[in-house]
């Protein structure tokens, strides 16, 4: 609604002034005249843009603060921190493993308090279909309400500009049935299971080798840090590297293998030289497994 009345406001004023602008240039000589006088410079000129303008922000201000009132006592609180170049996503009232990463999830009809901050540059987070534009700054905390109220997926998107790969820095948001979300939730805080084939075992393997572990964590193993995104569930995300590849098995070994070529400027070093061939499958094979 708030966007429409902006629009045809908007449209109005920009008719008018094109209106004015042909009488000048086709009108009889007497209205041109007319039209030159004060009384009209300050009617058309002055008085109706501002309060034109004026009713169009009054309006806006008094939407944008309907939207910001809080509708319950005791919204979901989500932990959201921008990074170069991923989200970090939190659900602090849910658990200590409720984490995940360039994804947000949502129960339907429920109100949540997103609080926004960043790790190291300003962010800025944006929602189109569900509400504006909030800046994630170093060292303060930002907070925004919403709440979703169809199903389905949605884009996110970074909108201050923060690097190199500020346009690849986008994410996903999926609105559930609250019955859907505390079954994602439970998933989310559960340990990993054991993996089940030889593959698997050597993809496990190849990960503590490497040393993925010094950056990234899984959980029910003992890789924890929070350098990285965390992996524990990584194989049920729709995309990679905050938004850049679509979720799969070859894109995890090329992104593993080459993450500069496909992302410049992110943090991860690429793993071509220091990984065989077979060690690399196995270990994108096993981190699909994690859903």
């Amino acid at each position: 609604m708030l966007s429409h009345v902006l629009f045809w406001g908007g449209g109005a004023v920009f008719l008018v002034t094109m209106g004015f602008l042909a009488l000048a240039f086709l009108a009889p000589q007497g209205l041109r005249r007319a039209m030159g006088s004060r009384r009209f410079l300050i009617g058309g000129g002055i008085a109706f843009p501002v309060v034109v303008l004026t009713a169009l922000l009054g309006y806006s201000l008094s939407v944008s603060r309907a939207l910001t009132k809080p509708m319950s006592d005791a919204p979901l609180r989500v932990e959201i921190i921008g990074r170069q170049y991923w989200w970090e996503v939190r659900y602090p009232d849910l658990g200590e493993g409720a984490v995940t990463a360039n994804a947000l999830h949502l129960p339907l009809g429920r109100e949540v308090e997103l609080n926004l901050t960043s790790a190291d540059v300003i962010h800025s987070l944006w929602v189109p279909n569900l509400h504006g534009k909030l800046d994630m700054i170093p060292g303060r905390v930002n907070r925004q309400r919403l709440r979703a109220d169809k199903l389905g997926e949605l884009r996110g998107q970074c909108t201050e500009f923060c690097g190199q790969q500020h346009a690849l820095m986008a994410f996903d948001v999926v609105v559930q049935t609250p019955e859907d979300f505390d079954a994602w939730i439970a998933r989310q805080r559960a340990p990993v299971p054991q993996p089940e084939t030889e593959e698997h075992r050597r993809g496990m393997q190849v990960f503590g080798e490497a040393g993925c572990g010094a950056c990234h964590a899984v959980r029910g193993t003992p890789w924890v840090a929070r350098i990285a995104p965390d992996l524990s569930r990584v194989g049920s995300r729709a995309t990679l590297a905050a938004g850049a590849l679509p979720n799969n098995r070859g894109n995890l070994a090329g992104w593993i293998a080459a993450p500069q070529d496909i992302k410049p400027g992110n943090n991860m070093p690429s793993y071509a030289r220091s990984l065989e061939g077979s060690d690399l499958l196995a270990l994108a094979s096993w981190l699909e497994s994690l859903r």
